[in-house]
């Protein structure tokens, strides 16, 4: 008989950041689902075009750390839905330059305050200096 060794969940650091990243995040994107019709995922792509624009398909991905099935499929909706202009690249055919619309600005400019929001009341649980010993673990764990 083998001994198992479970891991202790509870404890493991990947699944306590995956919990609180999806609390967090779900609590959002309850608000953006309801009133715009957008994804958690359409979202990031949003707000990472907002933040870097102009961007191709594959920089959004590598920006978003999300896989590139996924991103390609929310920029497909958010393209359909006329949130997200793609253009052809000049110098190659196949590559595409994406930028929000209009439409795409005005709901970012609805939500990005929400999240906001939803931050400073998060970290309103924390001191000042946790707040910056969180931000430097943070950029030593995943640096941007």
């Amino acid at each position: 008989m083998t001994e198992h060794a479970p891991l202790k969940l509870e404890r493991f650091l990947p699944y306590r950041l995956s919990i609180l990243s999806n609390t967090v995040s779900q609590a959002i994107a309850r608000e953006y689902q309801q009133e715009f019709g957008l994804s958690m995922t359409e979202w990031r792509v949003m707000a990472v075009l907002a933040r870097f624009e102009p961007l191709s398909a594959r920089e959004v991905a590598e920006h978003t750390a999300m896989d590139k099935v996924a991103v390609s499929r929310a920029l497909s909706r958010l393209v359909d839905a006329g949130r997200v202009d793609r253009e052809r690249h000049d110098g190659d055919r196949r590559r595409s330059v994406l930028r929000l619309s209009e439409e795409g600005w005005r709901v970012h400019d609805a939500v990005a305050p929400r999240a906001r929001k939803h931050e400073r009341e998060m970290l309103a649980q924390l001191t000042t200096e946790e707040i910056d010993v969180l931000a430097r673990i943070l950029d030593k764990l995943a640096p941007v």
